[in-house]
């Protein structure tokens, strides 16, 4: 087995080491988090019934943000959207068989690319034109959103420019899971959108990108607005208030 495919297992394998393990710490961290008041964002449900029908308005279709700036929610919406798509069209390098539904999202994630790039494209533009977000705006926040673009870019060279032995990527990824490191083809594209993909799995659970799952541990969303019914207690406050 040559060097290359074996350095290319091993950092897949720490990067998603890191990915996971980064991220449960934190998913943790969320859930030992305490919320001493009761702050959810007015107008708000009264039951949870209504906080997990306004969650997946959130998430689906990003409310509060297009209610904040049509703009902002336009490219942010673009781009999560057609990275959903994307990520499910890469799913079949990790199947043999591949399932239905991931043949039929192929032709759709093709093109989701180009519009996951325009959708950066729009975010990026808006923190160096836009004057209070520029102000607001550090190294870190272009750093991720360059990555996400070097990302989508070099996949984008591959399907339309300088195209890999897509049969032996898939081979090699169906080998990682297997714990068999298949070859893998040294094209230079494919090794830097390789290489671009292992540095987002790492840089994920100390990022501005943990967004994702923090979501679902906002109080200002997750939160019922029920004070005239129920005393809202945080764990620990309710263990002193007995």
């Amino acid at each position: 087995m040559s060097a290359l495919a074996i350095g290319f297992a091993l950092l897949f394998y720490a990067a998603t080491a890191l990915f996971v393990i980064g991220v449960a710490l934190k998913v943790r961290q969320y859930l030992h988090t305490p919320a001493p008041l009761l702050i959810p964002t007015t107008p708000a449900p009264t039951e949870h019934a209504g906080v997990a029908l306004r969650m997946a308005r959130e998430v689906v279709f990003f409310e509060s943000l297009f209610k904040a700036s049509k703009w902002t929610w336009l490219f942010g919406w673009l781009f999560h959207a057609s990275l959903a798509l994307v990520l499910l069209r890469h799913v079949r390098y990790f199947q043999e068989p591949v399932w239905a539904p991931i043949v039929f999202v192929q032709f759709f994630g093709t093109y989701a690319g180009l519009t996951m790039v325009a959708g950066l494209a729009g975010l990026w533009a808006r923190r160096v034109l836009v004057d209070r977000v520029r102000y607001i705006s550090t190294p870190s926040d272009h750093l991720h959103l360059a990555l996400l673009v070097a990302i989508g870019l070099s996949g984008l060279a591959m399907r339309f420019v300088a195209h890999t032995d897509i049969v032996a990527v898939k081979a090699f990824m169906l080998g990682l899971l297997r714990f068999d490191v298949q070859p893998l083809p040294a094209d230079p594209l494919l090794l830097l959108h390789l290489t671009l993909v292992a540095v987002l799995l790492i840089v994920f659970p100390i990022s501005k990108l943990l967004h994702a799952p923090g979501l679902f541990f906002s109080p200002t969303r997750m939160q019922v607005d029920n004070p005239r019914e129920a005393r809202h207690l945080a764990p620990w406050a309710a263990a002193l208030d007995k």
